[in-house]
């Protein structure tokens, strides 16, 4: 399944906006997911078929960070591990659920999404910027793992709970967007190496969709050291606003 010029144009330019968002805040995927589907995908491939997306537009993004020098590589291992052991778990998960079920368990987890981004944690626990001890490694660590789990099994929205985690442990939203970018590439490999191996991915829609998205990550990129953490915190307040309202609608409205 080859997409015409049309549904191509579409893509390039979902892709943009999502790796732009991505990169800054999150839930591009809540943009990807619904369009691959409008576009003619099964819901598991389509799920699969956007992972191709997030890895071009993870390295796009961790290029554009790598040479700013904004990266905490301790903080992004620590991360990262736990992360993606969860991440096979998800998407093992998610290869299983057929197509009649997707749709409606993917309405339901988004729910719990939008309530994480609403009641935003961060607000009330944050930890200052420091050195982390033993026990904020620990919580940190398993609630990466907890993530990776869904993110593995769907990915959208994860970004926003990420950013949640690195707020809560003390890093300003610049450290904690280039951890997001790292984790998120190291784990869509291997989720995306699982969904190959189950047939669910259309390689030419994730391509195009990909393309979009890299240039989109690495612009972010540039705004995000540029402008600051004063300004990220804008924009991500400004996303979880509209994919609040979006997930409200998708969840309670008619979502596909």
């Amino acid at each position: 399944m080859t997409p015409e010029f049309g549904d191509a144009v579409i893509l390039l330019v979902v892709g943009l906006a999502s790796g732009f968002i991505n990169t800054l805040a999150g839930g591009g995927s809540l943009l990807t997911l619904p369009v691959l589907i409008f576009l003619g995908l099964p819901g598991p491939v389509a799920n699969g078929t956007n992972r191709i997306s997030l890895l071009i537009q993870s390295v796009g993004a961790l290029v554009g960070f790598g040479q700013h020098k904004v990266l905490p590589l301790r903080a992004a291992v620590l991360a990262a591990i736990p992360y993606i052991v969860g991440t096979v778990i998800g998407a093992m998960l998610a290869v299983q659920i057929p197509d009649r079920q997707f749709k409606p368990i993917l309405a339901a987890t988004i729910v719990g999404v939008m309530i994480v981004i609403l009641l935003d944690p961060s607000k009330r626990v944050r930890a200052p910027e420091g050195a982390l001890s033993f026990r904020r490694k620990a919580a940190l660590s398993f609630g990466f793992f907890l993530v990776g789990i869904y993110g593995g099994f769907i990915q959208a929205g994860a970004g926003f709970v990420i950013i949640t985690l690195m707020l809560m442990a003390g890093f300003d939203l610049i450290q904690t967007n280039a951890v997001k970018i790292m984790v998120v590439l190291f784990s869509t490999c291997i989720a995306l190496a699982i969904f190959i191996a189950h047939g669910q991915v259309n390689y030419i829609y994730g391509l195009v969709l990909g393309i979009g998205s890299a240039i989109g990550a690495w612009a972010a990129t540039f705004v995000a050291v540029k402008k600051g953490h004063a300004w990220i915190r804008g924009f991500v307040l400004l996303m979880v606003i509209i994919f609040a309202a979006k997930l409200t609608y998708d969840s309670f409205g008619s979502p596909f």
